[in-house]
């Protein structure tokens, strides 16, 4: 949605140039086409249409969206729909968020290797948690959960971490019966810190012993094995953080908070406080000095580098489904979960595919983007469409 102060495109926009011309021969593909989406979203360059009221008579131009996903501005729509498509598989459980980190030192390998250690990163998230619920020692039931992948820190920094939110319980091997856990209480952190760090380093040996793993500059050392190993001893000694915050207080929490979570890009817009001189200030929170609101200053360079280091590779999926949420069976367990919960089994009715997107947002969001802005009162009507415009360069367009 429209917004008005500094945003990421605007720097994008007044520094790519320069920046492009120092860094294009290192710029990988998915970086390189998501920062002209950014810097092109919203403008002529991708075309539009004209509106005018059918009331007062204003008109407006409304440019296209870029729809990449690490856009600040595009996400809004596709997060309200997955979060309505969510509503319909919450049970009437407690539900609890467990977030899996990792060391610095493994952070550094996932920075020349992100496909490649993201994937182990679920992997390792995803069996840590399936292997402790089924244990009988600990709940002894199949679980369902959702995982999402975040790359970065307050300040940009990399930092990739898991986050997974699983109902309070699951089902009977036997699947006859609903087993809930402890009120307030999913899985021992301990247990699942030690098994994930164990199942990670597993497969990051795998990885490295098949040659999926790319090393170079500061890192050039570990493709010998005995370096590669020594490099991580220090992962193999320290526990790892894998927490869980207390339980979501009801459903509706669960959606307000994934929302938050979901389709988040590394800054968003509301966060930028200006950019002037070749420096970019920011907001962020220190969360190792009582979560306090401070502001740092980048140079704009370094401000696109940070940026572009969590554009993730092209057709990477940053939200999995598991257990009895995996999307092969779906359907049939979370069915069986309603039954054994003794929830309503009412099949929701979906809106019409295909419908117009303004529809769409307004049955979403309970925004209209039908009503006149000016008089409150119209309704606006296209008039004119307008084809993108081609330039070398995308506009400078300062929104601020």
């Amino acid at each position: 949605m429209g917004r008005s102060g500094p945003e990421v495109a605007d720097i994008f926009r007044r520094y790519g140039a320069a920046w492009r011309e120092q860094h294009w021969a290192s710029l990988s593909t998915e970086r390189r086409a998501a920062m002209t989406a950014i810097e092109r979203c919203r403008t002529s360059a991708l075309g539009g249409h004209v509106e005018q009221c059918d009331r007062c008579g204003e008109r407006r131009i409304a440019y296209n969206s870029c729809r990449s996903r690490s856009c600040p501005k595009c996400q809004w729509l596709a997060r309200a729909e997955w979060i309505e498509a969510r509503r319909e598989e919450l049970l009437d459980t407690q539900y609890f968020h467990v977030v899996f980190t990792v060391p610095d030192e493994i952070a550094a390998i996932a920075f020349q290797n992100a496909s490649t250690v993201y994937k182990i990163l679920f992997h390792a998230a995803a069996e840590t948690l399936h292997t402790i619920a089924a244990d009988r020692r600990h709940l002894g039931a199949e679980i369902g959960f959702f995982a999402v992948l975040h790359t970065w820190g307050q300040n940009l920094s990399h930092h990739p971490h898991l986050h997974c939110v699983v109902p309070g319980g699951g089902l009977s091997p036997d699947g006859s019966r609903w087993i809930a856990c402890r009120p307030g209480f999913f899985l021992p952190v301990a247990v699942l810190s030690r098994l994930f760090r164990r199942l990670f380093l597993e497969g990051l040996q795998r990885a490295f012993d098949a040659g999926e793993l790319r090393f170079f500059s500061s890192l050039e050392q570990l493709r010998d094995l005995v370096a590669f190993r020594r490099y991580l001893d220090p992962a193999r000694q320290v526990n790892w953080v894998v927490y869980a915050k207390p339980p979501f207080a009801g459903a509706e929490q669960v959606l307000e908070y994934v929302g938050r979570y979901t389709h988040r890009v590394a800054i968003a817009n509301n966060r930028i406080v200006d950019f002037e001189h070749g420096k970019v200030r920011f907001r962020w929170k220190d969360y190792r000095n009582e979560n306090r609101q401070k502001v740092m200053t980048l140079e704009a360079g370094e401000f696109i580098r940070r940026f572009l280091v969590h554009v993730l590779p092209e057709g990477f999926q940053r939200i999995r489904y598991y257990g009895f949420m995996g999307n092969r069976y779906r359907k049939q367990k979370l069915a069986r979960c309603r039954e054994l919960l003794g929830m309503q089994s009412d099949t929701p009715v979906k809106p019409k595919e295909g419908r117009d997107y303004r529809n769409k947002v307004e049955e979403l969001t309970g925004i209209s983007l039908r009503e006149c802005p000016f008089c409150r009162q119209g309704q606006m009507v296209c008039i004119e469409v307008l084809a993108p415009v081609a330039s070398q360069d995308p506009p400078f367009l300062d929104t601020s």
